[in-house]
Order: C-alpha cells, then sequence, then structure tokens
C-alpha cells in the first residue's frame, strides 16, 4: 500500500512544530533576546559567543533572511518558466504579485510607514537612539518614520539634556521600541515558506500528466533546497530573538499572509 504525502500540509505542519519548539526552547533556556527592549538591541546576543546563528552578522541571516523575498521570487520564478505551458498560469503570478504587495505593506511602506512599525507605535513604542554610551534617548516619533539619520550636529536639540557623548562626527537611525516587535522574519518566513509549498504542489500534482523537463527538476530542487533555508531559519529565529508573543504574532501574521494569496 502506497503513502501518499500532501506536501504542502507537511511542510505547514513543520513550519508550525519549529516555531512552537523552538520558542518554548528558547524560553526554557533564556536563549532569546528582547528586540524591544532598547537597553538590550544596541548590544551582542548574551550568546554571541557560543552560538554562532545568535549573531546578526552570521551568513544565514546576511545573505539570505535580509533578502527572503528575492531568493523566494527567484525559486518562484524558476518554477515557472520551466513548468509546462498549460501551468504558467496568470494565476501564479498574480500570487506573487499580492505575495510581494504584502510583505512591502508590512516591512517597507504603507502611506509612511510600514505595518509592523505602526504596530509598535500602537502597542505603547518610542522612537529612540541607542548612543555610543550605552544610554536610551527618545525623540518625536517623524524621526522613526522618515527613518532620518541624527547627530548632535545635525539635530543639536535633540541633545541638549546632559548626556555623555563621544567626540567626532557620527549619526544615528532611530528605531522604534518599547512596543510589541512582532517578529518580521518570522512573518516573512512562514509566508514566504507556504508559498512556495503552494507552488510545489502544483508541479508535483501536474508530474504524472506532463513529464518534467530537465531545467523543471533543477527549479524543484531549487525550491525545495530554499523551503529548507527559510525553515532552518526560521529555526534559528525561534531560538535567538524576539519574545515569544512577538514570534506568535509574526507566524499568525505570516499565515494570514499565505491565506490572503490563496483567495486569488
Amino acid at each position: 500500500m502506497s503513502l501518499k504525502v500532501d506536501v504542502q500540509q507537511a511542510i505547514f505542519a513543520i513550519l508550525t512544530l519549529i516555531v512552537f519548539l523552538g520558542t518554548v526552547y528558547s524560553v526554557k533556556n533564556h536563549t532569546y533576546l528582547d528586540t524591544s527592549d532598547p537597553s538590550l538591541t544596541n548590544l551582542p546576543h548574551h550568546l554571541h559567543e557560543t552560538h554562532y546563528f545568535a549573531t546578526k552578522a552570521n551568513l544565514l541571516n546576511v545573505l539570505f533572511i535580509k533578502r527572503a523575498w528575492a531568493w523566494t521570487s527567484s525559486a518562484f520564478f524558476f518554477l515557472w518558466i520551466t513548468s509546462p505551458r498549460q501551468q504558467r498560469s496568470i494565476r501564479s503570478l498574480s500570487k506573487w504579485a499580492l505575495g510581494t504587495a504584502v510583505w512591502l505593506v508590512f516591512t517597507s511602506w504603507f502611506f509612511g510607514p510600514a505595518l509592523l512599525e505602526r504596530f509598535i507605535a500602537v502597542s505603547g513604542g518610542e522612537c529612540t537612539i541607542s548612543l555610543p554610551s550605552g544610554a536610551t534617548l527618545s525623540i518625536p516619533s517623524e524621526f522613526c518614520s522618515t527613518k532620518s539619520s541624527v547627530s548632535p550636529h545635525t539635530h543639536p536639540s535633540l541633545f541638549a539634556s546632559p548626556l555623555l557623548l563621544p567626540e567626532g562626527h557620527w549619526t544615528i537611525v532611530p528605531r522604534m521600541r518599547r512596543g510589541h516587535d512582532v517578529s518580521g522574519h518570522i512573518f516573512l518566513l512562514t509566508m514566504s515558506t507556504l508559498f512556495l509549498a503552494d507552488q510545489l504542489t502544483l508541479s508535483l500534482r501536474s508530474r504524472s500528466n506532463s513529464p518534467w523537463t530537465p531545467a523543471h527538476k533543477y527549479a524543484v530542487m531549487y525550491t525545495f533546497g530554499t523551503i529548507a533555508i527559510w525553515l532552518f531559519a526560521t529555526y534559528t529565529t525561534s531560538l535567538y530573538f524576539h519574545t515569544p508573543l512577538e514570534k506568535l504574532t509574526g507566524y499568525l501574521l505570516g499565515v494570514a499572509g499565505y491565506a490572503l494569496i490563496r483567495m486569488i
């Protein structure tokens, strides 16, 4: 008796289990960093000396996670272009376009600040700068909205209170802190993984009716590889960054983003 596995459901279950177990482990073993605490975010992760993936400069983060939608898009187009002609539908392109819009709205721009930044603001967040001395200074929120760089030379009024300031010319980009900092990485990795699993399912279902070309076989392998990287990246993020609630909301928003894509 052959056992048929729904790849999409299996990947969804694995992703959910990774977020859950990674978060539980991070709480039990105190491995996560509260990224909404301005007194901590400017400091190295407390495990950076012993855990490679606890550093934001690790190659997984720099090369892949920070460019997650670009890698996801490359896997999608590799699949789409090499698919049989009847499988290259406008519907699939529309799903990708909607996913791109969701990614932009949540992480880059929504008539001003992105939605994730707006969540921080409405949950009590403040626009802050972390000074080289380690001190934290709250400034007007418009500086975070415009992502403007500030310094004692360009904005002396912001540094009027007595502070220990380093000499020389230096600038700082303000960030929203102290509110609910939804995990943007978990959000995007969740949506990307589920979107690619959906596209893979189309190829796997059509294989019996339309044999794959060598190029499409490589595209399927590339997509499986991308999903594997996203699952591992979800694991490292769940272990080392954000509070449990911030990871949960990132996961739920990622699932919601994918659900919106599926409506097409």
